[in-house]
């Protein structure tokens, strides 16, 4: 059997960076991507090939596909995403919503044409990092409202790529509440538990899961 190779954008730290962990420890080939120097040697102290990628800005994320020119890719994940956190009380400032669109949507929305064509020669996975928080049908207050209204457009930017690229299977899915700096010391998930849920939901998905949001846990979205 091939060696497989997966592609986790957004690296640096929390959940990104251990999935480049656990993956390297399978045996896999790891391309990474992170935002400054620092992180990078840190990525490369885990075996994977590393570039220096800020997903908020188009100029760098344009040349993904030339670095990636001739590479099979299995599986790629797209982990880059910030928060801001107040809710609806509060109006939101220019500054604060361009950042989590751009980061959260925008970056995501650049990457597609140039790694899911890859994706799908290899007839892989894409998934995107998404949250039960951008479910509609289940919102229950206000609270980090442009992190929410980001995480709806993506789950519907991913929903509507996958028309285009069929023989590639690309999915959002929700990390759950983890113990990042985002989601804070108190959070019921650990990080390895969140990785390994995400790596297992990814090994076992169906036809029927293209388009669609999930859970790390294994349990598909009842309702947007």
């Amino acid at each position: 059997m091939s060696l497989q190779t997966v592609l986790v954008i957004g690296a640096s730290r929390g959940i990104g960076f251990e999935l480049v962990r656990q993956y390297r420890e399978a045996g896999w080939r790891v391309i990474a991507t992170v935002r400054d120097e620092a992180a990078r040697e840190r990525v490369l102290e885990q075996g994977a090939e590393v570039h220096l990628i800020d997903v908020a800005k188009p100029a760098s994320v344009s040349g993904l596909a030339w670095l990636l020119d001739g590479v099979r890719i299995d599986v790629a994940l797209y982990v880059a995403g910030v928060i801001r956190r107040p809710g609806a009380l509060t109006p939101p400032t220019q500054e604060d919503f361009d950042a989590v669109m751009h980061t959260n949507v925008l970056g995501a929305m650049q990457v597609i044409p140039q790694v899911a064509p890859i994706v799908e020669e290899a007839g892989g996975v894409f998934a995107f990092f998404s949250s039960s928080m951008s479910q509609i049908g289940s919102v229950d207050d206000s609270s980090s409202w442009i992190y929410r209204t980001s995480k709806a457009a993506l789950n519907m930017a991913v929903a509507a790529a996958q028309l285009d690229y069929p023989n590639a299977t690309l999915i959002t899915i929700d990390p759950g509440w983890v113990q990042t700096d985002m989601g804070g010391a108190q959070a019921p998930v650990t990080i390895e538990d969140s990785a390994s849920g995400i790596r297992s939901v990814l090994a076992s998905l169906t036809p029927e899961d293209k388009g669609q949001l999930l859970h790390y846990d294994g349990r598909r979205a009842a309702h947007w």
